[in-house]
């Protein structure tokens, strides 16, 4: 049976060093090296295939210290830190000598409790009533996405927008079963709010993304592959960086993740 892409582009081969080997994967490349939502599920792989690895993930923070290149790589990690329920992970991504991108993660093993959800899940059109976005030709990731924008897509012209808010429809392409691994890179896939906000031509590069998981992997396990909804948002740009805040939805309006970026931009 064929590998999805996805799962081609996060695979990783255990090595003699009790580390893993990766290489990057052309269908997930961006304006410069991989796409970084697929180094975060990369990195977060690592994790979910040790095996002392307790519980699901409940953060992932992925620092991107460099450029990566086209290229094979090496990923180390390990729990610094192991409670009765939760566990504290660090993990490197390397290519030569050089560390290229870092993360820490926590696991924990979940169990019922209270629960509110204060965020209110929009009152959107549903997928199908919506045409699925052309790819972007810059950046072969999206073509492995579904998109379907029900507002703030990338539309480059010289007025400057009046919001950075983007609201869309999104899934993998081919389909594939939601999880944690696809999650997170989802919650990397959408374009720099600056983009949005002013709509010409300006380099961005995440410097740092966080992402929170609401959902456990039984929750997960039911979604199957269907589209999530994305809504994605920026509190504040200027000196050169801005935030850039997402809820990913399941169409039941269950919040599934949360994230948080600082991205670089030049102007």
């Amino acid at each position: 049976m064929l590998k999805h892409p996805f799962d081609e582009a996060i695979a990783l081969a255990a090595d003699e060093r009790g580390g893993y080997t990766g290489q990057s994967h052309p269908a997930y490349g961006n304006m410069v090296g991989p796409f970084g939502g697929v180094i975060g599920a990369t990195l977060l792989n690592a994790v979910m295939s040790h095996p002392s690895r307790l519980g699901d993930p409940v953060a992932l923070t992925v620092h991107y210290a460099s450029p990566i290149v086209d290229a094979g790589f090496t990923v180390h990690a390990r729990a610094i830190r192991t409670n009765r329920s939760t566990q504290h992970w660090f993990i490197e991504l390397s290519q030569g000598e050089q560390v290229a991108a870092f993360a820490t993660a926590v696991t924990a093993t979940r169990r019922e409790t209270w629960q509110e959800t204060a965020a209110r899940f929009p009152q959107v059109p549903p997928p199908e009533q919506i045409v699925r976005a052309p790819v972007e030709p810059r950046w072969s990731w999206t073509g492995r996405y579904d998109m379907r924008f029900i507002e703030g897509g990338l539309v480059m012209s010289d007025a400057n927008g009046d919001s950075a808010q983007t609201q869309l429809w999104i899934c993998d392409h081919p389909p594939r079963a939601l999880d944690f691994l696809s999650l997170s890179a989802i919650c990397d896939a959408f374009f720099p709010r600056i983009l949005i906000r002013r709509p010409e031509w300006t380099p961005a590069s995440t410097v740092s993304l966080t992402t929170y998981f609401h959902a456990d992997a039984a929750q997960l396990s039911g979604h199957g592959s269907a589209a999530v909804l994305g809504v994605a948002c920026a509190p504040h740009f200027g000196k050169g960086f801005f935030e850039q805040s997402a809820e990913i939805w399941s169409a039941a309006g269950v919040l599934l993740a949360t994230s948080h970026q600082i991205v670089y931009f030049k102007s």
